[in-house]
């Protein structure tokens, strides 16, 4: 070959190679012949570090997938990372995942303003978004082509909780302490919309900040309401104070949690067993009977962290990440970001140890129902309702 022919030749294959490899590689981003890359973000440390277990649970999921042979072959590499429930570390956390790690998809990744600050940013990468672990409508409405949901949402959740209060108690005079963020705003939301079907107002619509410790205030308001029950949506932090706070005044109302203190065992000890009696929600089915797959993940738990406790923040992370490897299954061995989304949105009444889920390409709200359920003695779980939907939906619109 002439040797002005060879350098063109070069040049033009060179060429070829700078134009085609972003984009392929921005395509297939995540895994390769040997593993799939998955990420995960929580609060291992600061004011919701009772929460970090959520971002771990996966691990135990992804350890007895990889111990029967992996997905088609392909391990699964995990890595979790600390944002302590801030999200400007969130940012730090998901760059360093996506830029560094290179992550096919995020899973359990906890916290309202946390999971909101970055969900822009991972769409716009193309990373897959599954398990996100809030239920703020701003996270699929409208609707992200690369996050799909299967935590119900906070305002469906609080209407549930507060019917279940009016109907079942027959508590009339309810009060309503909630975090000053989207968490709070859409559960307080979805509690009105419930409350005006009865013709009924809370006494008190009280917002608290994440890292409050000093709650004496708000729960003299309570009281001085005339709440019989409270319904909160609150982080552990504000969640144990006001709890702890309202004993220590002689003010015992029937507390009603959202399942974001749903964890009985650890709600139960951080309290000194204030929290039994606590009505809460629950995404899971319980984390000390003996469903099938709950048992399979308990006695992993052992087995592999024998010093993490198998409670029920640690079995929501696993049910979060639970439809994400029953649809890295159903690609097959062929697997791309395409197939990957493609059979997402194909997902119809999946359930492991949660709700069953549905996506489809028109809607990524995978779930609508929550479990009622009642902190016994020693932190267990008394099961008060099933599976229950929530039929109103102006909440959603406002």
């Amino acid at each position: 070959m002439h040797p002005k022919n060879s350098f063109l030749f070069v040049s033009v294959l060179i060429l070829a190679v700078l134009i085609l490899t972003p984009d392929n590689y921005a395509a297939e981003r995540g895994f390769d012949d040997k593993e799939i890359r998955i990420g995960s973000w929580g609060p291992q440390t600061g004011p919701a570090a009772p929460w970090g277990n959520i971002a771990r649970g996966p691990g135990i999921l992804f350890s007895l997938v990889n111990e029967e042979g992996g997905i088609h072959g392909r391990k699964i590499k995990h890595f979790i990372r600390d944002d302590q429930y801030n999200p400007a570390q969130t940012k730090a956390v998901a760059k360093e995942l996506v830029e560094r790690q290179g992550v096919l998809a995020v899973t359990s990744g906890l916290g309202s303003a946390c999971v909101l600050a970055v969900k822009d940013y991972l769409a716009e990468k193309k990373v897959i978004s599954v398990g996100m672990c809030t239920g703020a409508k701003e996270l699929v409405y409208p609707l992200n082509p690369y996050l799909f949901s299967c935590f119900d949402l906070f305002g469906d959740e609080a209407s549930v909780l507060t019917k279940y209060v009016v109907d079942k108690l027959k508590i009339t005079k309810i009060g309503f302490l909630y975090q000053n963020d989207p968490m709070g705003w859409d559960a307080l939301a979805g509690a009105k919309e419930r409350m005006a079907t009865y013709g009924l107002q809370f006494t008190a619509e009280i917002p608290v900040e994440p890292t409050e410790k000093d709650l004496s205030s708000q729960i003299l308001k309570l009281k001085t309401s005339g709440a019989n029950a409270v319904i909160m949506q609150v982080a552990p932090t504000p969640g144990v104070v006001a709890v702890k706070t309202a004993a220590a005044i002689g003010y015992k109302p029937q507390w009603v949690s959202a399942d974001t203190l749903g964890d009985m065992p650890v709600m139960f000890k951080i309290t000194g067993g204030l929290w039994e009696g606590v009505i809460t929600g629950g995404k899971t089915v319980d984390p000390n009977g003996d469903h099938p797959l709950v048992a399979k993940y308990r006695e992993a738990t052992k087995r592999l962290t024998p010093d993490e406790p198998f409670t029920g923040f640690f079995l929501a992370g696993i049910m979060f990440a639970e439809p994400l490897v029953y649809t890295l299954k159903k690609v097959g061995r062929n697997l791309s970001n395409e197939a990957f989304l493609q059979a997402l949105n194909s997902v119809k009444d999946f359930q492991g140890v949660g709700p069953k889920i549905t996506w489809t390409p028109q809607e990524h709200q995978g779930v609508d129902s929550t479990r009622v359920y009642k902190c016994g003695p020693n932190g267990s779980y008394i099961l008060l309702q099933d599976w229950t939907s929530n039929e109103l939906t102006k909440w959603k619109k406002k």
